[in-house]
């Protein structure tokens, strides 16, 4: 029976448990360039007891960046401050992915260089803001404008990024790659009727609908292979304007063609807020039965939840994000059913230290 803190592996990794640090902005990096620094190798570190980290979202182009701060994989300098921070995580036993996105839509000309941002179809987000800051450190939420539909041309410069971010990933030390496919940003553009009104061989079906994400897996396999492939997509998350009807038949077809792929695991983004909806058992049956390599479920778990996810074979490995913001060794924590530490919301884009590295571990004491 599978549990929780268990030793396990997933293809050619050796895991130290099942836990797993699931990828959470926190937009830390040095200007210019968007680099990431000893400060962020200090972060990962210290919450390095997981099995699996799973990187904070990490653009593959500048084209690609919705919120101020994000790192990403893509330049020398990027790359060597990545190398920092996996070198300390793999130091402390646990493996790394990063996560690689592209935000589409969800963007501002902020980021641009004072072009619109690129999108499926030219249809603006509503209600959907990102988050802007100047050098001084002053931020605000802006709205989303409506973005270019994109060429062919720019289809194919995505794709080939999203290869290039890949093997530049695994330049920096990482073991493998994630690429969102889920929340809103640019594949989840893609998938869903609602963004996507195209009317060529990416538009339309649900086959054409799913040809984009197909493609950038495709792409990253060719340059890193699957076993160091994973893949995260949402479902059930309908923020960002993407309620689509036909999106969980999508998802169900798409987990079979990431299964042909032998990809090594599918991340399944679940909402977390309060009122989230349930996803219902037939949904885990159904994709437990298309997608049979490694799981991951992500969304307000408790030690209990994960357990019966484990349990009920519809998860291999849980991951955890705001709790693992605060508390630091959260798998000691979950493992000897200590409290756990507070999130200070306020803290958890930009700024320093303060509510990042200085979260004790319940020894009182700071890890550096």
């Amino acid at each position: 029976m599978k549990t929780l803190f268990q030793k396990t592996t997933l293809k050619n990794l050796d895991l130290q448990n099942r836990v797993v640090m699931a990828p959470m902005t926190r937009a830390r990096t040095s200007q210019p360039g968007n680099i990431p620094n000893e400060m962020m190798a200090t972060y990962y570190k210290q919450r390095a007891s997981a099995g699996l980290i799973i990187s904070e979202a990490t653009q593959v182009s500048d084209d690609a960046q919705g919120y101020s701060f994000t790192p990403g994989v893509y330049t020398d300098a990027q790359v060597k401050g990545w190398q920092q921070v996996t070198k300390t995580v793999r130091d402390q036993g646990a493996a790394m992915f990063c996560q690689l996105w592209h935000v589409g839509r969800v963007s501002h000309p902020t980021f641009q260089k004072g072009e619109l941002p690129i999108a499926p179809s030219a249809l603006a987000p509503i209600e959907t803001k990102v988050w802007i800051c100047d050098e001084n450190g002053n931020g605000e939420m802006v709205d989303c404008l409506q973005p270019r539909e994109m060429t062919q041309g720019d289809i194919d410069r995505v794709i080939n990024d999203f290869a290039i971010s890949a093997k530049r990933a695994v330049e920096a030390g990482f073991d493998g790659v994630e690429i969102h496919g889920g929340n809103g940003y640019l594949i989840d553009q893609f998938l869903r009727t609602n963004s996507n009104k195209r009317s060529d061989k990416y538009g339309g079906s649900s086959e054409n609908r799913m040809r984009f994400l197909l493609e950038v897996v495709d792409a990253v396999i060719e340059a890193i292979g699957a076993d160091k492939v994973g893949v995260r997509l949402a479902p059930f998350i309908t923020f960002k304007d993407m309620n689509c009807p036909e999106i969980v038949p999508t998802i169900l077809q798409a987990s079979k063609a990431l299964q042909d792929r032998d990809i090594a695991y599918m991340h399944l983004s679940e909402a977390d807020w309060d009122d989230a909806p349930v996803i219902p058992e037939s949904f885990r049956i159904e994709l437990r039965k298309l997608f049979t390599n490694t799981i991951i479920v992500a969304g307000s778990y408790t030690k209990a939840r994960a357990d019966e996810m484990l349990t009920k074979g519809y998860a291999d490995l849980v991951a955890f994000g705001r709790p693992f913001v605060s508390n630091p060794d959260l798998v000691e924590r979950l493992e000897t059913q200590a409290e756990l530490a507070e999130l200070d919301g306020a803290t958890l884009f930009g700024g320093n230290e303060l509510g990042y590295t200085d979260y004790p571990a319940l020894s009182g004491k700071y890890s550096d």
